[in-house]
C-alpha cells in the first residue's frame, strides 16, 4: 500500500485529488495539509510514502516546505503538482530535492501511475515537462562540470539521454533492445557514478551539463 499525503490550500483540489486516489487500492491518503507548515508537520506525524505537494501555498510554499522535508528524512519522495508549468518553477522544485513534477491538468490514471514509480524511487517528469526543461537548461550559460560524467560507459551515456526524454526503465528497454532489469542496473549505475540521488536529479544534472540538447538544436 502506498501512503500519500496531499498538500494544496484549496479544499475543493484537496477534495478531487483525495476522491480520484481513493479509487486506487492499493493507494492510501493518509493526511491533507492545507499549507506548507501542515504539510511539514503532518509529514513528520503521518510518515507518508510520497508527499503529493503544490508549490503555491500561503505560510510556507511547496519548494520551502520540501526542503525541510527532505532535510529531516532524505529519502523521502515529494512530487510537485501545479497549474503552473514555468520553467522557474520546475527548477527551483527539482532543486529543492522533489523527484518529479505533474501538471493538475495530468489524467487521472497517470496520477495514480506516478505516485507508484515515487514510492519504488522510480519517479518521473511528465514529457510535456521534461521538453520544456531541455530547452530551460541548454538556453542557461555554460555547462556545469560534472566529472562522474566521465565515467559513463557508452552504454550508461544512452540510458541517461532516454532517461531526460522522460522515459520510463520499461520504455529504455524496449529502445534499446534490452531488458528491464538490465536498465535498471545502468540506471543504478549512473546514480552511482553521478553521486546523485535518484534519477530525476541525473537528469537534472545531465541538462546542466549539455549532455541533453534540444532537437531543433541538434538540428543546426
Amino acid at each position: 500500500m502506498t501512503r500519500v499525503l496531499i498538500a494544496d490550500d484549496e479544499a475543493l483540489i484537496r477534495g478531487g485529488l483525495r476522491m480520484i486516489l481513493g479509487t486506487q487500492p492499493d493507494i492510501d491518503v493518509v493526511a491533507e495539509a492545507a499549507d506548507g507548515e501542515q504539510a511539514v508537520l503532518l509529514t513528520a506525524r503521518h510518515q507518508p510514502d510520497v508527499v503529493l505537494m503544490d508549490i503555491h501555498m500561503p505560510r510556507l510554499d511547496g519548494m520551502a516546505a520540501t526542503e525541510q522535508i527532505l532535510a529531516d528524512r532524505p529519502g523521502r519522495r515529494v512530487v510537485m503538482l501545479t497549474t503552473f508549468d514555468l520553467d522557474e518553477y520546475v527548477y527551483r522544485s527539482l532543486r529543492a530535492g522533489a523527484c518529479g513534477f505533474l501538471l493538475k491538468t495530468t489524467p487521472p490514471k497517470e496520477l495514480a501511475s506516478v505516485l507508484r514509480a515515487a514510492a519504488r524511487g522510480d519517479a518521473l517528469l511528465s514529457p510535456e515537462i521534461t521538453r520544456r526543461l531541455i530547452d530551460h537548461y541548454t538556453a542557461m550559460a555554460p555547462p556545469v562540470s560534472a566529472p562522474g560524467l566521465a565515467h559513463l560507459t557508452g552504454r550508461e551515456t544512452e540510458v541517461l539521454r532516454l532517461m531526460a526524454r522522460g522515459l520510463s526503465n520499461r520504455e529504455i528497454a524496449g529502445e534499446l533492445f534490452l531488458g528491464e532489469a538490465t536498465v535498471k542496473t545502468h540506471v543504478n549505475r549512473i546514480l552511482a557514478k553521478l553521486g546523485v540521488r535518484d534519477r530525476v536529479q541525473a537528469v537534472v544534472l545531465a541538462y546542466e551539463a549539455g549532455v541533453v540538447r534540444p532537437r531543433h538544436e541538434a538540428r543546426t
